[in-house]
């Protein structure tokens, strides 16, 4: 096992690694529960082998083996967990140090960036946001002639194209006015809500919100509707769709060689990349966007480090650039020590208590803190910044591309990017069959076969050998828009369901490729963590509904109060909440939204997990999936109620019908066991306690749908269609346990 070098601060260090606090209790605490977790699976396999005579009930033998399935699935996640409790650091950067480390003229010797900026759906991504990160990367605290933007629009959009164009001449008076006045907030729609009262208005604000936004209606197929502070950038609704088929394009609309601010100095590159596709030739979706930016950039800029941002994410800190360089130009470590440096994914307005668990923090930071004491944390789509060389072969052996101008140690030649010869080398290369015969997405670039792109991509470079960081700064390096919609959320669960269990049942998988490659075991194995979320729906939807069926027909499944093997069962459950929590508040949650977060877990066991596997194998068998892109349009009921921690239901959803079905049986059990318990008397000895305590704590994590089915009448409220389905299911279930447990 590989552990970074804990450093010691100095006044050349320019990042230090600390332990994390809680990690002698969870070593010291892992065997213990893995005794337990043995013992519970030793008493399910003896009681399956008593049950093996001809005699023996069909349903005792179907439950016990239930109980078995979902106890194997329990103790194999939280075997993979433990990986992430083994070593987890946290780290801290000096970017105070990086003069005296670089020395010299630092926009000669700053290694230089790219930034690409993915967008594929006008409807669901309004250009003004993406114009919004844009414009917040581009006037990032970093040398100009060092730093180059690259947006693709795979929608091929007019209305994308106008308004970047008309966002490069916006950056020319906004890019100075952020450096004069050392503004932090350098999205212009988060500086100027936050100028309505933290900012002191200037003579010079007042300007620019009183300049022209130069928006109007285009062509006759688009209408647009710009609502904003002034006609500054907010918002876009988009009324025509481009086709699928899209004519490739690639237009300079920022030429750091010849274009300057209103200061007289040169700005940034910013180029518009919309790829050609066509419906004869596959696109890999968001990968294929990114390796098409990948070679582009090679052919105009070619600089050594790449930024990839979802069009959402905007920057949060316009020192950001800088504070990745800490590790990028760390001379005490190798190149194969920071293939990429993973930001964790921030959201801007999260209510309260997180009712959507849409922070994602154990994903995003407690999982990625551990990974980063072994050999680096997983790749999570947006946020990260990347060596390009990674992207061509292990450290010791690159793969070479086919052309010798697309490799990360080709020096671009200093003509203009917008000159003929740069375009026609990037329109080739954009082009939709350019990647056929070639080595893209198989071993350069991003990798192609998962939804999950990012993921897969991460995984890959861990098992050739490359190694991550992970930065976790206590101001936000990027910042961006969760869905406020609990369907949204859940068919984005859902697509990344699809995408890990492509990894996990292909040539690569994590159980064989991963556990063996040059990541090591424990990297290996850890990944399984993600690959196999979907199977996290095994043990919830048999958890959700075999104990309660149960109760409902007086049937034990589990020890009486009496029985020694009763306390195992309490010592499981409050071990691992207990310990869950403990990490969910030690990196700075509550335990509000830690309960969210749980809720959420259950709720996603009986939708995204369980639908996304069904979507899987039916695409397995040639039924494709669709690919949905998350809506980041924000409905204003839907937001007043998501701010006062309303769960959001509104729509008819198959997937909102399982844990429907689930929180009614939960219910009926729960008040029928009471009442049984309450007539019959005798005291909670030879009660089904367990059961009861079971059904009581599914009644309590089901309180939303309670609200939404029966005591809410806003347009949020669970659809009766939804309602009269799950009557009808809950019932059948019910008639059919009644016969099964008789």
């Amino acid at each position: 096992m590989d552990h970074p070098t804990v450093r010691r601060r100095s006044s050349s260090a320019l990042h230090t690694a600390e332990p994390w606090p809680i990690t002698p209790f969870n070593r010291l605490f892992a065997p213990i529960y893995l005794l337990a977790v043995l013992a519970l699976l030793y008493r399910h396999v003896t009681n399956l082998l008593l049950l093996l005579p001809a005699t023996s009930s069909p349903s005792s033998f179907a439950t016990t083996f239930a109980l078995l399935i979902a106890d194997l699935v329990l103790a194999f996640m939280w075997a993979t967990t433990q990986v992430f409790r083994m070593n987890p650091i946290r780290r801290r950067e000096m970017v105070e140090n990086l003069n005296d480390v670089v020395g010299g003229e630092e926009s000669e010797l700053l290694p230089g960036l790219d930034v690409f900026i993915c967008t594929a759906d006008p409807h669901k991504e309004p250009p003004m946001g993406v114009v919004n990160t844009a414009l917040s990367v581009l006037a990032y605290d970093y040398p100009r002639d060092r730093l180059a933007v690259y947006v693709s629009d795979d929608g091929g959009s007019a209305l994308t194209l106008f308004a970047f164009v008309e966002a490069a001449k916006f950056a020319r008076r906004w890019l100075p006015f952020c450096e004069r006045n050392g503004v932090v907030e350098r999205n212009p729609v988060a500086y100027f809500e936050l100028a309505n009262g933290a900012h002191p208005v200037s003579g010079e604000v007042e300007e620019i919100k009183a300049e022209p936004s130069h928006f109007h209606s285009g062509p006759q197929t688009l209408h647009i509707y710009i609502f904003h502070y002034h006609n500054i950038f907010l918002y876009v609704t988009i009324i025509n769709v481009t086709s699928e088929s899209v004519d490739g394009k690639e237009q300079v609309l920022l030429d750091g060689n010849n274009d300057k601010d209103v200061d007289g100095h040169a700005l940034p590159n910013l180029i518009y990349v919309s790829r050609e596709k066509s419906t004869n030739s596959p696109h890999h979706f968001k990968a294929g966007a990114l390796n098409v930016l990948l070679r582009v950039s090679a052919a105009m800029t070619n600089q050594p480090i790449v930024l990839t941002l979802d069009c959402d994410m905007y920057s949060n800190d316009p020192g950001t650039a800088r504070r990745a360089m800490c590790y990028f130009c760390d001379p005490n470590l190798g190149p194969e020590s920071s293939a990429y440096l993973q930001f964790p994914q921030k959201y801007r307005g999260i209510n309260k208590n997180d009712i959507y668990a849409g922070e994602y923090q154990r994903l995003f930071q407690i999982q990625a803190m551990g990974f980063d004491g072994l050999r680096g944390p997983n790749h999570v789509g947006t946020g990260c910044f990347f060596r390009r060389r990674a992207f061509f072969g292990p450290p010791s052996s690159p793969v070479e591309p086919e052309l010798v101008e697309l490799g990360p140690d080709h020096v671009v030649e200093s003509e203009s990017i917008g000159s003929d010869s740069v375009l026609e080398l990037a329109h080739k290369v954009a082009g939709c069959n350019y990647e056929n015969q070639t080595d893209w997405g198989s071993k350069i670039g991003y990798r192609y076969g998962s939804l999950v792109e990012d993921y897969y991509t991460g995984y890959r470079l861990h098992c050739e050998g490359w190694k991550s960081v992970f930065c976790c700064p206590k101001r936000a390096a990027f910042m961006g828009d969760a869905p406020i919609s609990l369907v949204d959320m859940l068919n984005q669960q859902k697509r990344w369901d699809i995408g890990l269990l492509e990894v996990a049942f292909s040539k690569f998988s994590t159980l064989t490729y991963g556990v063996k490659s040059s990541a090591g075991f424990l990297m290996g194995f850890g990944y399984c963590q993600f690959a196999f979320w979907p199977s996290w729906s095994i043990p919830l939807i048999v958890y959700s509904f075999l104990p309660q069926l149960a109760l409902l027909n007086q049937v034990h499944v589990f020890p009486k109060a009496t029985e020694a093997w009763f306390w195992l069962y309490p010592f499981l459950f409050l071990g691992a909440y207990v310990q869950d929590m403990l990490d969910f508040t030690i990196v700075g949650g509550t335990f509000q939204r830690w309960w969210s977060d749980q809720r959420i877990w259950l709720l996603r066991g009986l939708t995204c997990h369980l639908f996304g596997s069904i979507e899987y194998f039916l695409k397995f068998l040639g039924i494709a999936a669709a690919f949905n892109v998350t809506s980041k349009v924000i409905d204003e009921e839907q937001s007043k109620r998501y701010d006062q921690g309303i769960f959001e239901f509104g729509v008819h959803s198959p997937m909102f019908v399982p844990p429907t079905v689930a929180a009614l049986i939960s219910l009926l059990a729960l008040v029928q066991g009471l009442a049984v318990l309450a007539v019959r008397g005798g005291g909670l000895a030879d009660a089904p306690l367990l059961q009861l305590l079971v059904a009581g704590f599914g009644v309590v994590n089901g309180w939303p749908i309670y609200e939404a089915v029966a005591l809410r009448s806003d347009n949020g409220r669970m659809p009766v269609k939804t309602v009269v389905v799950s009557v009808a299911l809950a019932w059948a279930c019910y008639v059919a346990a009644s016969f099964v447990f008789k």
